[in-house]
């Protein structure tokens, strides 16, 4: 198959690239870096021609449901149109658990992205996943109050982001499926104790005081309403496994160049 990644130089996007290109597939990466820019068009279509899929995992760092809205709107109509005039046969797009019970913030816009992707003439597969494990780096660098770090109180089932990258192709594999299982990790965390081990992995004992987040997403995040559905597909890397196998400075790496979003961004 011929996949077009639309981010394939980010988080999960490179190991949807490195999944694909080890099962033979040949891959295109959709970034600005690879003359293709999906805010405005330039270069998209001509790096879809020929394409068989698209997976989109595409993401932004911000909060602001206005910032998030447009991002995922302009992103995704880009993409849609490029693919209908070249005749692309499945679009994939990679979604948040629960998000319609927290419909704010970086979730507003990752719902826009679902309503235009399912409204497309173009095939399609929506997945939605829980928090990456990266995603308790990401708070430990970001989330702060004056000096100390900060953790929110959340309900979490943490997948590995590898095992994302894996899924993605495999669905592209299987052909158009609507809306997909929920894909979480093996067992459910609480955000906090994620962060506190973070830090502790990169050999900070400082106190990190847990806070509640305000407003509807922060109810969803401490009532379990962002945990996957019964029914959904379960990893097999923990966190702990993963906070093991991840050297410190590694770490500090990948949670600098990571996006913030709540699902461990795409």
């Amino acid at each position: 198959m011929r996949i077009a990644v639309a981010g394939g130089t980010g988080q999960v996007g490179s190991h949807v690239v490195a999944a694909a290109q080890a099962r033979g597939h040949h891959v295109v990466v959709l970034a600005r870096s690879t003359g293709a820019d999906l805010m405005t068009g330039s270069g998209v279509a001509a790096a879809l021609e020929g394409a068989d899929a698209v997976i989109d995992v595409v993401s932004v760092t911000t909060l602001d449901t206005a910032e998030s809205i447009a991002f995922f709107e302009g992103t995704t109509r880009t993409l849609l149109a490029a693919e209908a005039k070249e005749g692309v046969g499945h679009h994939l797009a990679l979604s948040i658990v629960g998000i319609d019970r927290a419909p704010e913030g970086y979730y507003a816009g990752k719902i826009a992205q679902e309503r235009l992707v399912e409204a497309s003439p173009t095939p399609w597969t929506i997945l939605r996943t829980t928090q990456f494990h990266e995603f308790a780096g990401q708070i430990y660098a970001r989330a702060k109050i004056g000096p100390f770090h900060v953790a929110p109180r959340m309900r979490t089932q943490p997948i590995a982001a590898r095992e994302v990258g894996a899924h993605l192709v495999s669905l592209a594999e299987a052909g158009p499926a609507g809306r997909s299982r929920d894909l979480a990790g093996p067992r459910e965390e609480s955000l906090v104790e994620m962060v506190r081990g973070y830090a502790r992995a990169r050999g900070s004992h400082a106190w990190i005081p847990a806070i509640p987040m305000p407003g509807a997403s922060g109810r969803a995040q401490r009532d379990g309403s962002l945990l996957p559905r019964p029914d959904a597909i379960l990893g097999t890397q923990t966190y702990a496994d993963w906070l093991a196998a991840l050297p410190a400075r590694t770490a500090e790496r990948s949670v600098a160049s990571a996006p913030a979003s709540g699902a461990g961004s795409s």
